[in-house]
């Protein structure tokens, strides 16, 4: 009953914490150029990462649900963290009891550090393996041909989530190797087939893909997998280093508790001289495959700490625990502190959450404000526009060009935001738009230094003190701005911005007339111009 209540939670939260979320970062590589069901969009790699699953799931979700809303993706989320969560639940049970492993599930539901896996649907590219791993592993305790073909079809599926079901691969041949020797040739297939078809996907894709291996980061890969177990340990608990403390923060509590967790278990196995479960060593192995092959490819942004790579670490890590700890049935006070530690770690793991969220909303807000600058702006924005870090205002939209989109939100659908969600929108993202509609229309202006002739028809002085706060009313067209003689001026425009004036220019020096062009689009809604000078100045209408 525990454990449903446990899951039915964890479902829940993921659902709640990402209600206002939209398509983010990498998803929008698939939303935007792996929408036709074709052999390259299926194997070309995603960050050298096959990726053939994922690409198959956005693309059934795509014809199914559409684009205008994400939240299919994160349903699916949930429940592939769900089904994750229960099957852990099922392997360290087997080995400790449903206590021990109801507050491991728990723990894991609840892993803040690993708000990225959490709260990402894209990362599902990561779960995938974790899932379809350990059924492998479960299916593979049942010793017989139909576990057998079972752990080599879910393998199957691991790897092609992404790279890290080849860790299981390794996981898979200490298993098959710890059976009889003369099952070995018979049983080989179990993790043959997987490799033969990872082996052909490099040749045909893979060996194409970007890599960051390296002589450095083999040789330092040992202590980037201890790193990475320390901050899994940490994360579990807790104990993980403040949410944005540092750019690449250190380990903190987790080397300590690493050291200790060795001390103990190292007494434990001198003092009591346990038989250690063989059920390790295919775990060991797959764990430590991941974190090396993971410090093999290492580079900024891809550290121990980086939030996908805690729930593959907090998983391995309370596996290898479980066999470790294999037979053992904790007393009623042990129990009693088990609890107590899962409480008081899933308290600041739901706060490291929240954290989460709240960097990941501000990018759905602008992620739905600058797709719906690019709409507004359809009918004269380049095909080649992009939004570029610079101009989206985030680096999470790098994979989003204008004439693909718009063919997509053709078929599928606006995930945007429409003109009246625009202006009720969060400040942030109605300036942001604004800037998106700037460089989307080809805003443009031209100043003709030593042109100023005061003002003409048309032209009105612009006005000054409260009224100057709120800007100019400008129509699309030409607008003439004639700044008097003295020092330079600026201008700024906005639109559906509020608070601010976030579209710069160049401004123009005194004695100049400068033109404004302000292409057409499809909104009805004025620009404000706001001129910031000393002298006289005036502004000619189109």
């Amino acid at each position: 009953m525990l454990l449903g209540l446990a899951l039915v939670a964890g479902f829940a939260m993921t659902l709640v914490l990402t209600k206002d979320m939209t398509f983010y970062q990498d998803t929008w590589a698939f939303l935007i150029n792996r929408r036709e069901v074709s052999v390259e969009n299926l194997f070309h790699p995603h960050n050298e990462h096959v990726v053939v699953f994922p690409v198959l799931i956005e693309m059934v979700l795509l014809r199914v649900f559409g684009m205008t809303s994400a939240l299919p993706e994160y349903i699916l989320l949930a429940v592939f963290l769900a089904v994750t969560a229960g099957l852990l639940y099922v392997y360290v049970q087997r080995r400790v009891g449903s206590w021990l492993a109801l507050f491991a599930t728990v723990l894991v539901l609840c892993v803040g550090p690993a708000f990225e896996v959490l709260l990402w649907p894209f990362e599902i590219t990561f779960i995938g393996p974790l899932l379809f791993g350990i059924a492998m592993l479960l299916a593979l305790e049942r010793k017989d041909r139909l576990g057998d073909i079972a752990a080599c079809a879910f393998l199957v599926l691991a790897i092609g989530f992404s790279g890290l079901g080849i860790c299981f691969i390794a996981g898979a041949v200490v298993a098959v190797l710890q059976g009889p020797r003369q099952t070995w040739l018979a049983r080989a297939y179990i993790f043959l087939i997987p490799l033969f078809l990872y082996a052909a996907w490099w040749v045909g894709w893979g060996h194409d893909a970007e890599s960051h291996i390296s002589v450095y980061n083999i040789l330092s890969s040992p202590r980037f997998a201890l790193e990475s177990v320390a901050f899994a340990l940490g994360s579990l608990l807790g104990l993980h280093p403040k949410f944005g403390s540092t750019a690449v923060p250190e380990p903190g509590w987790g080397r300590p508790l690493l050291v200790g967790l060795v001390a103990v278990l190292g007494y434990m196995q001198y003092r009591f001289r346990r038989a250690i479960n063989p059920a390790l060593w295919p775990v060991l192995a797959a764990a430590v495959a991941n974190w090396l092959l993971t410090g093999f490819n290492a580079f900024p942004g891809r550290d121990p700490s980086a939030s996908r790579y805690q729930y593959a670490g907090a998983i391995f890590l309370l596996m290898i625990l479980a066999n470790l700890f294999t037979g053992v049935r904790p007393g009623r006070k042990t129990l009693i502190a088990g609890a107590v530690v899962t409480a008081l770690a899933v308290g600041p793991n739901l706060v490291y959450l929240n954290d989460g969220r709240q960097f990941l909303n501000p990018q759905s807000v602008l992620t739905r404000a600058d797709t719906a600058a690019i709409e507004i702006a359809q009918d004269t924005v380049a095909p080649d526009f992009e939004l570029t870090e610079e101009v989206a205002g985030t680096p999470s939209l790098v994979n989003v060009y204008a004439e693909p989109y718009l063919e997509a939100v053709e078929e599928y659908g606006s995930p945007a935001y429409t003109e009246a969600e625009l202006e009720d929108a969060p400040e942030l993202g109605r300036a942001q738009a604004d800037i998106v509609l700037a460089h989307a229309l080809g805003m443009s202006t031209s100043t003709d230094a030593g042109a100023y002739t005061g003002s003409g028809p048309g032209c009105k002085p612009l006005p000054t003190g409260e009224a100057a706060a709120g800007g100019v009313r400008l129509a699309p067209g030409v607008t003439r701005i004639e700044l008097a003689p003295g020092p330079a001026g600026d201008f700024a425009l906005r639109r559906f911005a509020q608070e601010s004036f976030p579209v710069g220019t160049s401004g123009a020096p005194g004695d100049s007339v400068t033109e404004l062009r302000i292409p057409t689009d499809r909104s009805d809604k004025p620009w404000h111009l706001q001129v910031t000078a000393e002298q006289a100045a005036y502004v000619c209408l189109a």
